[in-house]
C-alpha cells in the first residue's frame, strides 16, 4: 500500500524555484560589487546567444573575453534606420560620425546597421564605441578617477588630431558632464596610438585596438578624399571663372576696337578713298581672325569649366549620399 508523502520533506517545484531565487538574492547582497556585477552578468547571458551579425563585430573588433561581455550583456542590436530613430532619438546624442547609443546602466546598445560597402568599418567603430561607454560605466570610483586623469592627461598634452579635437570641444558645448565619458570612447576607438598607460588600459577590452582605429580611417577617408577633391575642384574652377572673366573682358574690349575699324573703313569708302580702304581691310580682317580665335579659346574655357563643373557636383553627391547612409530621423552628424 502506498503511504502519503511526509509533509516535511515535500517541496512543490515553485517552492524550489522561490528558494533558489531567495538564495542567488542573498548571495547577491552579501557579495561584493564586484561578483555581485559577475552574478548578474551570469544571470542575464545564461539563455543568451548572440546573433551571428553581433557575434562578428565583436570578432573584427577584437574584443575580449571581457568585452564581449560588456557588449552581449548590453544585448548589442543592428537595427534600421526606423528603429535605431526609435532607441536613440537625436541619434543618441552622439556628435561624432560613429552612429549608436548606449543606455546607461546596461540598459542596452543600439547600432544603426550600415549597408553601403563603401561605408565599411562603420559599424565596427561603431560597436567598439559604445561598448567602451558599458565599460565606463562599470568603472568603480577609484578606477574612473585613474582613466580619467591618464584621458585628460592626454587630451591636454598629447591630442593634436583636428577632427577629434574639434568633436570634444563640441561635446563640451552640448553635453559638459560627459565629455571624459566620450574621450574615453573616442580615444579607445578613433585613435591608433595612445600612451602607454591608456593602451595598457584598453588591452583588458580589446586585443588590436589598433584594427578598430583602421576601421575608422578606412570611412572616414571616404569623406575626407571626396571634400579634398571638392576643394581642388573647386579652386581650380575658380582659377577658370577668372580666366574665363579676363577672356570676356578682352572680347569686349577687341570688339569695340573692331567697331571703330570697321567704321573707319565705312567712311575710306564712302569718300572714294579706294587705296586707303583697301590698305585698311589686311589689318580689319586679322583684328577679325583674332576676335574669332578668341571666341573659340573661350568657348572651350567654357566647356572646361562646365565639365569639371558637373565632375564637381558628382563627387559632391556621392558625400551627401554617405551622409544620408549615416544620418537617421533628419540628424545631422559632424564631419
Amino acid at each position: 500500500m502506498l503511504q502519503p508523502a511526509n509533509n516535511a520533506s515535500y517541496r512543490p517545484k515553485h517552492h524550489l524555484r522561490s528558494l533558489f531565487l531567495l538564495v542567488l538574492w542573498l548571495a547577491l547582497l552579501g557579495a561584493t560589487a564586484y561578483n555581485r556585477q559577475s552574478i548578474i552578468d551570469w544571470w542575464r547571458l545564461r539563455d543568451y546567444h548572440a546573433p551571428a551579425a553581433i557575434a562578428q563585430l565583436a570578432s573584427q573588433d577584437t574584443m575580449t573575453a571581457y568585452g564581449r561581455k560588456i557588449f552581449y550583456v548590453n544585448n548589442a542590436t543592428l537595427d534600421s534606420k526606423t528603429a535605431f530613430s526609435q532607441q536613440c532619438p537625436n541619434n543618441g546624442g552622439e556628435q561624432t560620425i560613429v552612429l549608436g547609443c548606449y543606455h546607461s546602466n546596461q540598459a542596452g546598445i543600439f547600432l544603426l546597421g550600415v549597408t553601403d560597402p563603401r561605408l565599411d568599418g562603420v559599424e565596427q567603430v561603431t560597436a567598439a564605441h559604445e561598448m567602451l561607454h558599458g565599460a565606463y560605466d562599470r568603472l568603480s570610483g577609484s578606477q574612473k578617477q585613474k582613466v580619467d586623469v591618464m584621458l585628460q592627461d592626454y587630451y591636454d598634452h598629447g591630442l593634436h588630431d583636428p577632427r577629434i579635437l574639434a568633436t570634444m570641444a563640441l561635446y563640451k558645448k552640448t553635453e559638459p558632464k560627459d565629455v571624459v565619458n566620450e574621450m574615453h570612447s573616442v580615444f579607445g576607438t578613433e585613435i591608433a596610438k595612445l600612451p602607454a598607460g591608456l593602451e595598457q588600459y584598453y588591452q583588458r577590452y580589446f586585443t588590436n585596438r589598433s584594427q578598430i582605429a583602421a576601421y575608422g580611417a578606412q570611412y572616414e577617408a571616404e569623406f575626407t578624399s571626396r571634400q579634398t577633391m571638392v576643394s581642388q575642384d573647386d579652386a581650380q574652377l575658380a582659377a577658370q571663372k577668372q580666366q574665363i572673366d579676363n577672356t570676356q573682358a578682352d572680347l569686349k574690349a577687341k570688339q569695340a576696337v573692331i567697331a571703330a575699324r570697321q567704321s573707319s573703313l565705312t567712311a575710306l569708302r564712302a569718300n572714294g578713298d579706294i587705296s586707303g580702304y583697301n590698305a585698311g581691310v589686311p589689318v580689319y580682317n586679322a583684328l577679325i581672325d583674332d576676335y574669332n580665335a578668341e571666341v573659340a579659346q573661350i568657348r572651350a574655357l567654357t566647356g572646361q569649366y562646365n565639365a569639371l563643373v558637373a565632375s564637381r557636383n558628382s563627387v559632391a553627391l556621392e558625400e551627401d549620399q554617405l551622409i544620408k547612409e549615416l544620418t537617421s530621423n533628419n540628424a545631422t552628424i559632424q564631419q
